[in-house]
């Protein structure tokens, strides 16, 4: 059975080696210790490549590991019509999460909710600052009652 869990942060970090060796030693602990296989991934900012840096590097090591990336739009699963930015092999799997509600302008956070639905445990790095949408998926795993780290309360 998988154990899933995803990622989200700022688009900006500060201090990238400590916030580093604190990802690294989480994620030790959840694949070694707790047997988590599957990361979420958004994409966006420097967060999200780092966790996603550190979730490749234990890859390497843990072949059964699965790097997950949520597209925004169903038409990113189509490989000629996806992003640049978002390389075949940088993942196992492209997926796109019904949302419940559906407009251009919120559909990142609507993927984030259906993000943090489908995930045993969160890894946040997120600032108390209402127009953040790392705040705002950091709200609704509270609401939902979901196990979570907020890394950022550490720095």
């Amino acid at each position: 059975m998988d154990k899933i869990c995803s990622f989200f942060g700022h688009r900006k970090i500060e201090d990238a080696e400590d916030l580093r060796k604190k990802i690294i030693n989480l994620l030790e602990t959840l694949i070694v210790e707790k047997g988590y296989n599957v990361f979420l991934f958004g994409g966006f900012g420097e967060f999200d490549e780092l966790c996603h840096e550190i979730v490749s590097t234990y890859r390497k090591k843990y072949p059964t590991i699965k790097r997950v990336f949520c597209v925004t739009d169903e038409t990113f699963l189509l490989a000629r019509k996806r992003p640049a930015y978002l390389r075949e092999t940088d993942y196992e799997e492209f997926v796109y999460l019904p949302l419940t509600f559906d407009y251009w302008y919120t559909r990142i956070y609507y993927r984030n909710c259906e993000m943090i639905e489908r995930s045993d445990f969160v890894i946040f790095y997120a600032e108390h600052r209402k127009n953040s949408g790392a705040y705002k998926a950091l709200q609704y795993a509270k609401k939902r009652k979901k196990e979570y780290i907020n890394i950022f309360d550490s720095n």
